[in-house]
């Protein structure tokens, strides 16, 4: 193993030693969490647990593919491949397509993503008459997801007609075999909770379950590991941060490990306080503010590195100067004191902030990563490859049909997509059946009906194929795509040269994915099931890119940079307007402290006396969290202090050495 125990400190060496019955490790912010976890890890294998009866659950792709790749780099080979780890959602398809026909759906199940909830929706709300109400499908959604998570839904509850749309949803993906993301893990419980044999099964699987950051878990996943964690042995270990629980706004319960004793009795409960990422100025300041939260798990973060430059907390006129001055400093960061721009972010509330500082930032020419871009998976070239891909694997699938139909045209038009969907609605059956139905030769006409016959035909020419393939299946849809000659319709409508490269690129990138799958021994379900759980893998190519990170603040959460600008800290900003009229105060504070200690070595914090908000301007007050900071590491300074300052002789004499410096390199 690449580990020893005289490496950890004594709270990490506890945790490691630690393999039976319930465990709850409080993690603070920079405390080698996740070695700990994998460490501990590796010790199970070393004390004779079977690699195969691990269980590590994540909540991110990317994190468990860390963790994975970390465990492995500590035991053998064979082993680090048997330890399961991934996160809730993968582990609940695994799940369902084992035993989802106990349930009463067929495995061959679709799982819908965001983009065919979508489109569903809208089908459902013209179909229901609401074209009128201009209601937004993601409103609805949102609700239906809270729904399903066991959360209230007072706007549901209050108007049939979204409720109706809510049954028509379900219904229409039951219709379709399909399910969304949140069936997922509502079906993968009531899976384990009813049915005691396969409950039985997973049970003796997983003899050892360790779940990471559990502080984001909501009250759905918390019943699924009840369900998942044998008793009366409860060997489960739990690791998280209360003082880090930050998404309270789409489900997380807080309470999860503030109670966890009520779910797992009498655990082991083991707290990192040693923080390696900060200095003691950062961390004492972020200490100071996190104690206002009442009902915290008692913990106190203590750095390893003492001292550290003063937080700075500077006063702006506006939100102009705001994004002027940030720009310019990092300007003399980089170009002058030779900081790569990589240890610098920018971290922010809310993206209405992010306009001026972009400009400025541009201006200076200075290069940024912005987290949050649009999706790969989300891009249309993408979306209709994998369709393509889906109707190969079940042409059932409605959703993924219907977006194919005509695309490119094909001379299957939207009205004969139309009757071709009420028609399955009639004769409740899929779309593919309806196409080679009596009914649909009646009612299309012979050119539609020809068209419809003729991709039919494809589709089960390269099914066939498909399932006769083990290992070239890309080389397949290669063929399909030029056959049809879908890059070549996509580039006709692309209007530079650059978003026609960008378009094949995608295409390609999907052909090459599957190649890769494929050489894996994935079968084309498989991949096809990764696909729709990679959603969050959008930020992962972020370490690729070069400049500054723009970042928002709960976007930033487990990521660390040496110098930071925390802006925006108003009144109605941070705390955010909406926290304080629905009483989330303490969730606010514990994302402010999120952003302090993402800072190692210099943080620098802004608040603006005024700013424009839809284009009128708004006067700003310091936020309430200021007055929450012990000063005895705070620098407070003024704008218009700092710019009307004169340059020292040292600072002047550094100046122009470095400017000669760089223009000697």
């Amino acid at each position: 193993m690449s580990f020893n125990f005289s490496s950890l400190n004594p709270a990490q060496r506890d945790a490691v030693s630690n393999v039976d019955g319930p465990v709850l490790i409080l993690a603070g912010a920079g405390t080698g969490k996740t070695r700990t976890v994998t460490c501990r890890i590796a010790h199970m294998i070393e004390l004779g647990v079977k690699a195969e009866n691990i269980l590590a659950l994540t909540f991110t792709n990317k994190a468990a593919a860390e963790m994975r790749e970390r465990v492995a780099g500590m035991v053998s080979k064979s082993a680090g491949k048997e330890v399961t780890v991934c996160t809730f959602h993968s582990l609940c398809v695994r799940l369902l397509r084992q035993d989802i026909e106990k349930l009463g759906y067929k495995k061959n199940f679709t799982i819908f993503t965001g983009n065919d909830q979508t489109g569903t929706m809208k089908q459902l709300i013209i179909r229901k008459g609401g074209i009128q109400e201009k209601i937004e499908p993601g409103v609805i959604l949102s609700y239906i997801s809270k729904e399903k998570n066991g959360e209230h839904v007072p706007e549901m509850a209050d108007d049939e007609f979204l409720q109706d749309l809510a049954n028509a949803y379900k219904n229409e993906l039951r219709a379709q075999n399909a399910i969304d993301f949140d069936d997922l893990l509502v079906l993968g419980e009531r899976l384990l909770r009813e049915h005691a044999d396969v409950r039985a099964v997973w049970q003796d699987q997983f003899k050892r379950i360790t779940v990471d950051e559990f502080q984001d878990t909501n009250g759905l996943q918390m019943k699924l590991l009840q369900q998942l964690v044998k008793s009366p042995e409860h060997h489960v270990c739990v690791v998280g941060d209360d003082d880090q629980s930050i998404y309270g706004w789409r489900g997380a319960d807080v309470t999860n490990i503030l109670n966890f004793e009520r779910f797992f009795p009498d655990p082991h409960i083991i707290r990192l306080e040693e923080n390696y990422r900060s200095s003691e100025a950062i961390i004492h300041t972020a200490n100071s503010v996190i104690v206002n939260n009442i009902g915290r798990r008692e913990k106190q973060l203590r750095a390893v590195r003492a001292g550290g430059d003063k937080l700075r907390v500077i006063a702006m006129p506006g939100d102009e100067e705001e994004a002027e001055f940030i720009a310019e400093e990092i300007h003399e960061t980089h170009f002058v004191n030779k900081r790569p721009l990589e240890d610098i972010a920018i971290l922010f509330r809310t993206n209405g902030q992010i306009r001026k500082l972009e400009h400025a930032l541009r201006e200076l020419k200075i290069p940024y990563r912005m987290v949050g871009a649009q999706s790969f998976y989300d891009r249309k070239e993408v979306r209709d490859t994998l369709s393509y891909l889906h109707v190969l694997a079940n042409p059932t699938s409605d959703v993924h049909l219907l977006r194919i139909l005509n695309a490119p045209p094909r001379g299957i038009g939207n009205s004969s997509a139309i009757l071709l969907s009420d028609l399955s609605r009639e004769k409740q059956c899929s779309v593919w059946e309806a196409m080679g139905s009596p009914e649909a030769k009646e009612n299309l006409s012979t050119r539609a009906f020809k068209a419809v016959q003729a991709f039919s035909e494809m589709v089960e020419r390269y099914r066939e194929e498909m399932e006769a393939c083990r290992e070239n299946k890309s080389e397949i849809l290669k063929r399909m795509m030029a056959e049809i000659e879908y890059i070549e319709w996509v580039k006709r409508n692309c209007k530079t040269e650059s978003e026609r490269d960008m378009r094949h690129e995608g295409m390609s990138e999907v052909i090459s994915a599957l190649h890769q799958a494929s050489r894996r021994g994935k079968t084309l379900q498989k991949f096809l099931d990764d696909t729709s759980l990679e959603r969050d893998k959008d930020d992962d190519d972020l370490e690729k890119q070069r400049g500054v990170t723009l970042i928002t603040l709960h976007s930033s959460k487990g990521l660390e940079y040496p110098l930071v600008y925390l802006v925006g800290l108003e009144q109605g900003i941070l705390p955010h307007k909406r926290s304080v009229e629905e009483g989330t105060l303490d969730e606010e504070r514990r994302l402010f402290y999120v952003g302090i200690t993402r800072a190692g070595e210099r943080l620098a914090m802004t608040w603006c006396a005024r700013r424009k908000k839809y284009g009128e301007e708004v006067m700003g007050q310091a936020s309430q969290f200021m007055g929450e900071m012990d000063p005895k590491f705070l620098s407070h300074e003024h704008y218009d202090d700092i710019m009307g300052a004169e340059a020292s002789e040292e600072d002047t004499e550094n100046f122009f050495a470095n400017l000669k410096s760089l223009l000697d390199d």
